[in-house]
Parts: C-alpha cells; sequence; structure tokens
C-alpha cells in the first residue's frame, strides 16, 4: 500500500533457502540476478518478491514504494535490473527511468505495467527502458524478460510490441490526422511538442501529466523556448504557434 517503505532486506544463511550459486561452465560460481522491485501496492511487491525468489539465479536486493525511492535504492545498491511500475507516487516510472540510467548506467530497467497503450509506451522507451511486461503475464514472462534483458535484450509483451510496431508505421507514413511531426527552427523537439501543448490551453500541470515529466522539466523548457524565440507570455506563443502552422484556429 502507498507510503509502505521498505528497506532492503537481507537474508541470513541457513534455512530453506534457494541456492543462488549458480555455476557457470568450469565450475565458476555466476552472481545471481540482482534486482529492485518498484511498485506502490505492496502486496503486487510481496508476490513479485515470492514469484522471483523462488529462482535460482535471481535474488531480490530491495523493494520501493515510489518514484522517489527507486532512484535512492537504485544509487545505493545498484542493482543489474530495476523492476519498475509506471504510476507511481512522487515520480513517475518515466521519470524514474531517466534518472536511474543517467545515475546507475550500468542497471537495466523492466516495466511491469497494466497499461498497454501508445501513451505510455513510447515515453518509457524513449526514456531507455530495456523491455516491457504487462501485468497480466507476470507469472509466465517477467523471470526470462529478467533474465533477457540483463543479456542486453530488449523484451516486449506482444501486445505492447505490436502496438509499437503500429505506432512506428504510422508515423512513418504520417497517418492518424496528425502527420509527421512538426518542428520550428531553433526548438528541439520536445520543445515544438510543449510550445504546441502551451497553445493548446494546457497548464503546465497537465502538460507535465501528458508527456509524464515533472513540472519542473516543463518550467525549463517554457524558459528556454520563450528565451530563444524572444516570447514573454502565453498569448504570444499561442500567436506564433498558429502563424507556424503547429495548431489551428479550430484546435
Amino acid at each position: 500500500m502507498p507510503g509502505d517503505r521498505r528497506k532492503p532486506r537481507r537474508k541470513e544463511l541457513g534455512g530453506a533457502m534457494p541456492d543462488r550459486n549458480r555455476q557457470r561452465p568450469g565450475g565458476e560460481a555466476a552472481r545471481p540476478i540482482r534486482v529492485l522491485v518498484a511498485d506502490d501496492h505492496a502486496i503486487l511487491r510481496d508476490g513479485i518478491r515470492t514469484l522471483l525468489e523462488a529462482q535460482p539465479d535471481i535474488e531480490v536486493v530491495g523493494e520501493a514504494s515510489d518514484g522517489v525511492e527507486a532512484v535512492e535504492l537504485a544509487r545505493q545498491l545498484k542493482p543489474d535490473v530495476v523492476l519498475l511500475d509506471i504510476g507511481m507516487p512522487g515520480m513517475n516510472g518515466i521519470e524514474a527511468t531517466r534518472t536511474i540510467l543517467q545515475d546507475v548506467p550500468e542497471t537495466r530497467v523492466l516495466i511491469l505495467s497494466m497499461h498497454d497503450n501508445e501513451e505510455y509506451i513510447f515515453p518509457i522507451l524513449e526514456a531507455g527502458a530495456s523491455g516491457y511486461v504487462l501485468k497480466r503475464s507476470a507469472a509466465t514472462e517477467l523471470v526470462s524478460a529478467l533474465r533477457a534483458v540483463v543479456q542486453g535484450h530488449t523484451i516486449l509483451h506482444p501486445d505492447v510490441a505490436a502496438k509499437v510496431l503500429a505506432g512506428v508505421s504510422r508515423r512513418q507514413r504520417g497517418e492518424g490526422g496528425e502527420g509527421p511531426p512538426k518542428r520550428v527552427d531553433g526548438l528541439t523537439e520536445r520543445e515544438t511538442e510543449i510550445l504546441t501543448l502551451i497553445a493548446q490551453g494546457l497548464t503546465n500541470q497537465e502538460i507535465a501529466d501528458r508527456l509524464f515529466i515533472s513540472i519542473k522539466t516543463v518550467q525549463a523548457h517554457r524558459s528556454n523556448i520563450m528565451e530563444k524565440l524572444d516570447l514573454h507570455d502565453a498569448v504570444e506563443l499561442t500567436k506564433y504557434a498558429i502563424r507556424h502552422g503547429l495548431i489551428s484556429l479550430d484546435d
């Protein structure tokens, strides 16, 4: 449940624990895959821990109940994989993924989510996640996905992979009513996207929620846009967006 924060649990020797001393060819012991589990539902974290710790080659080294805690523990523990939900309090999974991969680049991020729509899939993959598993398939796919991402593979649930391919195809053909993404000279693609949303009347918080970024990031982009374009308020930004075809008067 939210607010239930657990410190990484350390195993004591003895008892009926799985044998984690895997053997490489030649008899050399291999280190288990060290996993940090981040989800805001304690019951789900317990279920994942039980599933993973039944495997002789996987060790759960910590649990986090929100995105901020996930980033902090990733920095401390440097796990092989962070198993991460997208919708978490404090910091969403997309921002957490970016931060973890920036601060602990040797760590892989595997997403475990109930969402299979494109508005979640594309931003999290662009943030650098190595895989995307749906919660409804965790019992059958999660363990193999963890092993695969540690080996450098990208793993997508079949439904997610189909939507990625369909979305890429639409973008290439300019279908879906949106056409190819428009760009404004001097602005990055992200700044152009934020300028368009500002011109459509969205607040900073609404833009942050739409793009799965923090409100501070939106504010920074907004300041950069105004400085680059020498504009001073939302009205001027809106007029600029209309003149450059980012939005129409019907939007």
